[in-house]
């Protein structure tokens, strides 16, 4: 039975490996994100080649309505949402006394906040079809905190508490919620945050990926998209049943 799933931020990075990874087991997908129409259109058309039904919404993930809309569209295109992945997310780099309200606003919005407002509104779908699996991407910074992104691991450090509450209330619902935190991942997100956080420590870039990002990884190497992708299709497995409530580091010994 192919399995209706919803990716937030999944037009690029580790998004967009997740609905890879979901396509290529032939499930109906909703994909959200920025990004030119054409491009949009071509990966939609990318993943929907693997055999699902694939639907682009454009909600803004900072607008409740169209959180709101998005899943419900979800739930009208396909009769019902198996598995929601919220993984939409920004990224600002600045000391506290420097960080701009109107960032720090955007940021608690959309990485944080939307997560909220797509499970309000998937929730009772779910409970109605006594099965589902709620996957929130928080980060290692979710867990322990790095200067300078004070936004970012305050929204992180939110989606875990909410991951958590959620499990509990859904707990006899067949409902399991569950948070991955990766280390870095070298997305777009994480590329566009070198520079900033260059700036910010008077360093050169090179400094920033060996002494600051991969610093924190034991491995000394990057987290791929594939490896995050494969442990959101092992939280959505029937294996995975009694697992809820509680985070997976894909960290490379970052947080131990």
């Amino acid at each position: 039975m192919k399995r209706n799933v919803v990716v937030t931020g999944s037009t690029s990075g580790i998004g967009l490996g997740i609905a890879r990874a979901f396509a290529q087991e032939g499930a109906n997908l909703l994909i959200n994100g920025f990004g030119p129409a054409d491009e949009i259109e071509k990966i939609r058309k990318e993943l929907e080649a693997k055999g699902g039904k694939v639907i682009y919404h454009a909600a803004d993930m900072t607008k409740p309505a169209e959180i709101t809309d998005m899943i419900e569209t979800a739930i009208s295109q396909f009769g019902g949402i198996d598995v929601l992945v919220n993984n939409a997310g920004i990224q600002h780099v600045a000391p506290i006394e420097e960080f701009p309200i109107e960032k720090w606003d955007q940021i608690i919005a959309i990485n944080m906040s939307s997560a909220f407002h797509t499970m309000r509104a998937a929730i009772p779908n779910m409970k109605g079809k006594k099965s589902g699996r709620i996957i929130n991407i928080a980060s290692a910074h979710g867990l322990v905190a790095s200067p300078f992104k004070s936004a970012y691991v305050t929204a992180k450090h939110g989606i875990m508490g909410l991951t958590k509450t959620a499990a509990l209330e859904l707990a006899e619902h067949g409902v399991t919620v569950n948070a991955i935190c990766p280390g870095y991942v070298l997305t777009p997100l994480v590329e566009k945050q070198i520079p900033d956080t260059a700036k910010a420590r008077g360093m050169t870039e090179e400094q920033v990926k060996k002494d600051v990002i991969l610093a924190s990884q034991a491995t000394k190497e990057f987290v791929t998209v594939e490896q995050v992708a494969a442990c959101a299709i092992y939280l959505a497995s029937e294996a995975a049943q009694q697992i809820t409530g509680t985070h997976i580091s894909i960290d490379g010994g970052w947080t131990a």
